[in-house]
């Protein structure tokens, strides 16, 4: 059986035809094609109208005042009660290394200053808990809520439009 290179032969349907210089076996059902342009590809594209918006009737809530409040209120809760906890044990490790005199000295019943401050440290974090509590109670609570009731306003005036 002879080859001969010039005679047609049947051929495989994803092999490509020997002259199509656009075939790529990654776009095989894609005819190659040209852009076509509207206008001059140079000139811009007229652009369409927008759609008149109706103005907000008030500032939404993402840009809203209170949540700066908010942030600030819950930025100085953390600011005093990290504080007072790190502030007291802070002093506690000064005085230690720089105050042994005073560490050693027998306070009441015969225990050293430096054990009682180290046992005081409990309760100042507990100070320092309570203290956080009564600055999100006081300060931080009532804001959050006030923000969470306008956006529930602000959610039902944005379903009912």
């Amino acid at each position: 059986m002879s080859h001969d290179p010039l005679s047609p032969q049947p051929r495989h349907p994803s092999c490509p035809p020997p002259h199509d210089p656009f075939f790529s076996p990654f776009t095989r059902n894609v005819p190659p094609t040209s852009p076509t342009y509207p206008s001059y590809p140079w000139q811009p594209q007229p652009q369409p109208e927008p759609a008149p918006r109706r103005a907000p009737v008030r500032a939404p809530l993402g840009h809203h005042s209170d949540l700066r409040i908010l942030r600030s209120a819950y930025r100085w809760q953390r600011r005093v009660a990290t504080l007072t906890a790190l502030g007291y044990f802070t002093l506690f490790l000064v005085l230690s290394a720089f105050a042994p005199g005073f560490m050693t000295a027998e306070v009441a019943g015969g225990l050293p200053a430096g054990l009682l401050l180290a046992l005081a440290q409990l309760p100042v974090t507990w100070l320092a808990i309570a203290l956080y509590e009564h600055t999100a109670r006081v300060r931080v609570d009532p804001l959050a809520d006030r923000i969470r009731r306008q956006a529930a306003l602000d959610a039902k005036r944005g379903a009912a439009r």
